[in-house]
């Protein structure tokens, strides 16, 4: 989630905040690559996509899933 916030007289910066529920299932999706449990990934990926997992984050998981989410 991203959210712009300005300062009296400064200039605006983004911040990123990590959703509790995405990184959950961030944690999960990890969880069951490593126990090769495909059928529940879809269902992780959903969850995850709708709290505001980016693709890039899934996509490091599939590629290698000894990799933590951030």
């Amino acid at each position: 989630m991203l959210r712009t916030i300005e300062y009296a007289g400064q200039q605006k910066r983004r911040i990123t905040m990590k959703h509790p529920i995405k990184l959950t299932a961030l944690l999960y999706l990890k969880e069951a690559l490593l126990k090769q449990q495909y059928e529940l990934c879809s269902e992780i990926i959903t969850v995850a996509k709708e709290f505001g997992a980016a693709s890039f984050e899934i996509q490091d998981l599939l590629e290698d899933q000894r990799r933590s989410p951030g």
